[in-house]
């Protein structure tokens, strides 16, 4: 069985939406970042980056949440096409969210929360840039069902992650309506409601 290591957090939650939209059994392992459980010397024999999520299937070990998403993707031929321009697309959304979500809400959320003392340059530049990629998505998905085109894929998942976990970066979506409307949409449904059940139950125990 598929084995996942994470914890309540953006990053995390991405693979067990996977998983289960994809109709695929796995155990969740809970590894607890608050407690610092993802630096102890078993967690970072997985991962020697010491971050959730970990994905273990036989003797493969992955981290690193696109990764994971491309791998499952590829094992199961599900949320992503594939070949052409389709492809090309979910990769397209795949790098921005690596390359601009992610690191814009997860910067903007350190330093509201984390900084020992406020930094207004560091917390306006990237809760500007924050709002800014907010604003790329809700255009692209006037124009569209899903990030990527007509179908789900796990882009969606990739997109879905920080979204979710936008309070902690105290983001705002209310000026985003195609954003909104995209986020209930997926919140619904049950493969999403069962993974974000399971990945929030990690922080209660």
């Amino acid at each position: 069985m598929l084995k996942v290591y994470a914890f309540s957090t953006p990053n995390s939650v991405k693979v067990p939406i996977a998983l289960e939209e994809m109709g695929l059994e796995y155990a969740l392992h809970g590894v607890n970042v608050r407690k610092g459980a993802q630096k102890a010397p078993e967690f970072v024999a997985l991962n020697p980056n010491a971050k959730v999520p970990v994905l273990v299937d036989g003797d493969l070990v992955l981290s690193e949440s696109a990764a994971i998403l491309v791998y499952l993707a590829e094992k199961t031929g599900k949320l992503l096409p594939a070949s052409g321009e389709a492809r090309a697309r979910v990769f397209e959304q795949l790098f921005f969210h690596a390359a601009g979500v992610g690191p814009a809400f997860g910067n903007v959320g350190f330093f509201r929360k984390f900084a020992p003392e406020p930094i207004p340059l560091a917390i306006d530049r990237f809760g500007n840039e924050a709002l800014r990629v907010v604003g790329v998505l809700d255009a692209l998905l006037a124009t569209r069902e899903f990030v990527a085109g007509d179908a789900l894929s796990i882009a969606d998942i990739a997109h879905f992650g920080w979204l979710w976990r936008r309070q902690f970066a105290e983001v705002s979506i209310e000026a985003a309506p195609h954003v909104q409307r995209w986020y209930d949409e997926l919140a619904a449904r049950p493969a999403f409601e069962r993974a974000i059940a399971r990945t929030t139950a990690l922080a209660e125990g």
